[in-house]
């Protein structure tokens, strides 16, 4: 797993991540190997979780995550925790970007489409609603609670474990099941 800190890091993630964000394209390149299928397991779980009908699929949310991974390269890094940090916040503003590109094409009109065809893109802009809807709350909640947010950022759209989010916070599983739960009610309360 990506941030189980009990493993020995082979490769050395950490070190692959400050070469790459020095410029360093092999380093870029082994980063991606060595968590490409890690970071597939977790937009896999992602996407499938919910049912939320974006369409958007596990290889372009990795690949897309990746791309914008590549782009922060005055961005520091520091090392896995961090990481997965700048994932879990990369991945959402990977999803809330296709939905709000999904929803700015629905109103482009669609005369002419047939009954299964309107019904999928139904299906897929009450989940595109739904992921923008919770996207305004967790920014809301970042601004009274940061780590809070962080949690459900990194279990919503990330889909990690607790003892996965406790490792990338540093915290303890207790304290991301205590801030899960009041996050779920929160953004319920928010949501309504």
């Amino acid at each position: 797993m990506l941030i189980d800190s009990s493993l020995g890091e082979t490769p050395d993630l950490t070190a692959l991540i400050r070469r790459a964000q020095l410029g360093d394209a092999g380093a870029a390149e082994a980063l991606f190997e060595a968590t490409y299928p890690e970071l597939r397991r977790l937009a896999r779980a992602r996407l499938r979780s919910g049912s939320r009908g974006t369409l958007l699929d596990t290889t372009s949310l990795v690949h897309e995550w990746y791309a914008r991974f590549v782009r922060t390269s005055r961005m520091r890094i520091e090392d896995r925790a961090h990481f997965m940090r700048y994932a879990g916040r990369a991945m959402r503003a990977v999803i809330v970007d296709f939905a709000r590109r999904r929803r700015a094409g629905r109103r482009g009109g669609g005369a002419g489409r047939d009954c299964l065809a309107i019904q999928a893109a139904e299906g897929a802009a009450a989940g595109a609603e739904q992921i923008l809807r919770v996207h305004e709350a967790l920014d809301e909640l970042a601004r009274v609670e940061p780590r809070m947010a962080q949690v459900v950022e990194l279990r919503y759209f990330v889909g990690l474990t607790e003892a996965e989010i406790g490792a990338a916070l540093g915290v303890t599983d207790r304290t991301v099941r205590r801030e899960w739960e009041k996050a779920r009610l929160l953004l319920a309360e928010a949501l309504a």
